[in-house]
Parts: C-alpha cells; sequence; structure tokens
C-alpha cells in the first residue's frame, strides 16, 4: 500500500507535482495527499467535482462525454485527470469517479471505481470492483488511486 509520504518523496526524487480532480472521494485524496508535511512542494490543489455539472464546468469534461456516458466512466475519469493536470498547473494529474453508495448510478453497481493519472509519460485508467459500505469505498479509492499514482510515478 502506497502512502502520501511515498507519493511525496517520489514526487519530490523526480522535481513533479500533482492535482487532483475528485468526485466520489469528495476530497479525501486532496486531504489525504495534503497531510504530510513539506505536501506544499509537491501538491498543486484538488477540484471537488462531486456534482456532475462541475465535471465539466471546473475540470474540463465534455458536457458530450458526460451526457452519452454518465459520470461513472473510465473517459470521464481520464478526463478528470486530464482536467486536473492543466487547469492546475501540475505535472501529473489523478481523475476519480464512481459509486460509493447505497444505490446504482448510471447503471453502474455501488463499489465501481475508475481512477485515472495523466502525466507527461502518458496516461492511464483503471476499474476497481470496491465493496464495503460507503466510507469503506471512499478511503479505499482514496488508496487505489494513491497506488496507481506510485507506480505511474516509477
Amino acid at each position: 500500500m502506497s502512502t502520501p509520504a511515498d507519493v511525496h518523496a517520489r514526487l519530490g526524487a523526480i522535481a513533479a507535482t500533482v492535482a487532483v480532480a475528485e468526485s466520489l472521494t469528495g476530497g479525501l485524496l486532496c486531504a489525504a495527499l495534503t497531510e504530510t508535511a513539506g505536501a506544499s512542494a509537491t501538491v498543486r490543489g484538488g477540484l471537488v467535482v462531486y456534482a456532475t455539472d462541475l465535471k465539466s464546468a471546473l475540470a474540463g469534461v465534455s458536457e458530450a462525454l458526460l451526457a452519452q456516458r454518465g459520470a461513472v466512466d473510465p473517459e470521464v475519469a481520464l478526463a478528470l485527470a486530464r482536467g486536473a493536470r492543466t487547469r492546475l498547473g501540475a505535472t501529473f494529474g489523478v481523475g476519480v469517479t464512481g459509486v460509493a453508495g447505497p444505490d446504482m448510478q448510471d447503471g453502474k453497481p455501488v463499489g465501481t471505481v475508475f481512477a485515472a493519472v495523466a502525466g507527461p509519460r502518458g496516461e492511464v485508467v483503471r476499474e476497481h470492483r470496491l465493496s464495503g459500505e460507503r466510507a469503506a469505498i471512499r478511503a479505499e479509492a482514496v488508496q487505489v488511486c494513491l497506488d496507481l499514482l506510485l507506480t505511474e510515478l516509477n
């Protein structure tokens, strides 16, 4: 399991920064990243785009994509990562969207999470099927984002 300190150490080693655009986690990812002392050297900031219209307005996700695919989609996660990276001026962007429950969303079951990273060497998006109660799904979504980011940094 990757920790925020691991992420900061790697970002610092390569003189890079990160920004996030998060939906189902509602700010938990940015909060986790900024708990580490010295995070201001590597974290540019975050966009909490919980409402679907804010994904477009703040993170630049295409309204057509949202209308066609819904908010819980791998392409939306990737667009969130791109938006965080470009709009907040970071080396790497992380995007996360999914369903924490208690009900399905966009035809996707509770526990569906899409996490994405966009950076100078390319882009990646991963689908996860998490289980547990709402709080557990949200906490695990933060962890999968940290793990994916650290993998892409290495």
